[in-house]
């Protein structure tokens, strides 16, 4: 039988009889701008025709991991239900002191 492990504990699943999440990020850099000021529309069409243009030339490989990144994890259910919980492992926020609930 086939076996994978689960990425974050490790525990070896069946993937036929196991209950099993595959997780997926996509990382995309954002807030880069090399070109800031388009003066016309046109020149903004005259640029995407020349990307276009080399698209065929160019590999998304060619734009490197600083870009966009991709990656895939299987996580078993229970690792599955504390990553939903807290998805970016954030510090839990300290309770002002005196607090009480209600």
């Amino acid at each position: 039988m086939i076996h994978i492990p689960c990425d974050r504990c490790q525990r070896q699943l069946e993937p036929a009889i196991d209950l099993h999440f595959t997780l997926t990020i996509e990382l995309e850099a954002a807030g880069f701008d090399d070109e800031p000021e388009m003066s016309t529309p046109f020149e903004q069409m005259d640029d995407l025709e020349v990307l276009l243009e080399d698209c065929d030339a160019t590999c998304s490989a060619d734009f490197g991991e600083d870009l966009y990144q991709r990656r895939q994890y299987t996580l078993c259910k229970p690792c599955f239900q504390q990553y939903i919980l807290n998805p970016l492992a954030k510090a839990p926020q300290a309770k002002p002191f005196g607090y009480q609930p209600g």
